[in-house]
């Protein structure tokens, strides 16, 4: 492999996504209980192993699932193949069950409806949008420990990868029976001892290691790269 190093510092900034400006959504009891019913509704489908009831129940074309390891999965295709290669979808391990949902802390801003899921050490960060057909998630996230202890949170993670550009790929490896599947769309972050790093999946097939900072003003930039060629 041949490597190439650069540092990069101050060059590339991320700001945190910001919206437009709106008149808060005011949310009728039904409305909660339908985005209550959403997050249940995710929780039997992911330790199911649907797949396209999982994708049905984000935004069509737009919607989002991110965490550290997964990167972001955007849009049906990828969240019916984030699905499939999950450990206990491919026999890696045994099938775990739905259990009840944890309550969704519901709360209407100017930006957006949004909603926190508590999983004890880590949460589901959220944004919710009202299609046709019902609430949807905008985007899901996944925050874990370590991650909230290096000053990440949805915006952070959605700003790292947004730092990729346009020449962000996938990244796919063997499950147990040789079945070629999807693990990470973009950037692979790692929260460790509150340093943030990630692994750049590129669409040539190469990838940049990267270590991330955050500035006083709560921007995310690149503070050094390595990019390893394919």
């Amino acid at each position: 492999m041949n490597i190439v190093k650069s540092n990069r510092f101050g060059i590339l900034v991320a700001a945190l996504v910001a919206t437009a400006s709106v008149s808060a959504q005011s949310l009728t009891a039904d409305d909660k209980a339908a985005i209550q019913a959403l997050s249940a509704s995710y929780a039997q489908a992911l330790s199911g192993c649907k797949a396209e009831e999982f994708a049905d129940l984000f935004v069509p074309g737009t919607g989002a699932f991110a965490s550290g390891f997964r990167g972001r999965m955007v849009g049906r295709e990828k969240l019916i193949l984030l699905v499939q290669s999950e450990r206990h979808c491919t026999g890696e391990v045994p099938s775990r069950p739905s259990g009840n949902a944890p309550a969704v802390a519901i709360e209407s801003t100017a930006s957006g409806v949004r909603g926190v899921v508590s999983l004890g050490a880590a949460e589901y960060q959220d944004e919710y949008a009202k299609t046709s057909k019902g609430w949807r998630f905008a985007s899901r996230t996944v925050i874990i420990g370590a991650e909230k202890a290096a000053g990440l949170d949805a915006s952070g993670m959605l700003a790292i990868q947004n730092l990729g550009g346009a020449n962000l790929g996938d990244f796919y490896a063997p499950d147990p029976k040789g079945v070629s599947r999807l693990l990470t769309s973009g950037v692979r972050i790692t929260a460790k001892d509150n340093e943030v790093t990630g692994r750049a999946f590129l669409k040539d097939g190469s990838y940049d290691d990267v270590v991330y900072e955050r500035t006083d003003a709560g921007q995310w930039r690149v503070k050094s790269s390595t990019h390893v060629a394919r």
